[in-house]
């Protein structure tokens, strides 16, 4: 299971805008990351799928969770016991910027 947690984490950090991603379990300890991320994100990435979740609670796609800050997004879903954290920034902008 542990090579197929790492071969979706690669497929996903390749993407082009792709900071870094994580995968957590469903006590949100991080499985594995790749990338730019902060493993410690995984708990409350899950915990906010888990309250996504009680929204439509007999909703048969999992929910897409998409926050935005500046440049950069988050993007959250949860897909059985597996929650993905995604880290975004589109191409050829700065990771960090400087306010004058």
């Amino acid at each position: 299971m542990e090579q197929q947690l790492e071969k979706v984490l690669a497929e996903i950090a390749a993407r082009q805008d792709t900071v870094g991603a994580l995968l957590a379990n469903r006590q949100g300890l991080c499985l594995g990351t790749k990338g730019d991320i902060d493993p410690n994100v995984s708990g409350i990435g899950m915990a906010i799928s888990e309250q996504v979740a009680k929204l439509e609670p007999n909703a048969t796609a999992p929910a897409t969770i998409c926050l935005y800050s500046g440049n950069k997004r988050c993007v959250i879903q949860k897909d059985g016991e597996i929650t993905g954290v995604i880290f975004k920034q589109p191409t050829g902008t700065p990771a960090t910027a400087t306010i004058n």
